[in-house]
């Protein structure tokens, strides 16, 4: 499995339809949830993503400061090969990501709240009460880079 990661500029118009399909797959057809899953982000992105010969496998964007948060965000993470390990290894990429390529000394995330723990193992903490996004409940998350 390859790794990408790529501004948005980068991408080739394969690469960002591919992002595009998975994204809408996951979030608004799996998830049942009507939203503008386009929403000028992603040009102040690094998309991450692993990939096969047959296609991406495991995505998500890390956003610049300013965009989403005062911090660094990551967003947009999916999996569509599930219960093998690559959501894991595509967050560990991207909190890399965040750290070598934006200086990100804290990432901060809305989260599912369902997705609370896988988070919370890469050592996300909870810093807000549960809302709804989309008519999904979320929760704000933070992970401290500075102290690693």
């Amino acid at each position: 499995m390859d790794l990408v990661i790529k501004q948005f500029e980068e991408l080739s118009t394969d690469e960002l339809y591919e992002i595009l399909k998975a994204r809408v797959a996951v979030f608004v057809v799996e998830q049942n949830c009507a939203y503008q899953e386009i929403d000028n982000k992603d040009r102040y992105s690094y998309h991450v993503f692993l990939k096969d010969d047959t296609g991406i496998k495991a995505y998500l964007r890390v956003i610049d400061k300013g965009v989403s948060f005062e911090e660094v965000s990551i967003g947009r993470v999916l999996t569509l090969k599930r219960g093998c390990g690559l959501g894991s290894k595509i967050l560990a990429e991207g909190i890399k990501a965040a750290k070598e390529r934006m200086n990100a000394d804290r990432i901060k995330i809305e989260a599912q709240t369902y997705a609370k723990g896988f988070y919370a193992k890469a050592g996300f903490k909870q810093v807000s009460e549960e809302f709804l996004e989309d008519g999904i409940p979320h929760i704000q998350m933070v992970l401290e880079l500075s102290d690693e």
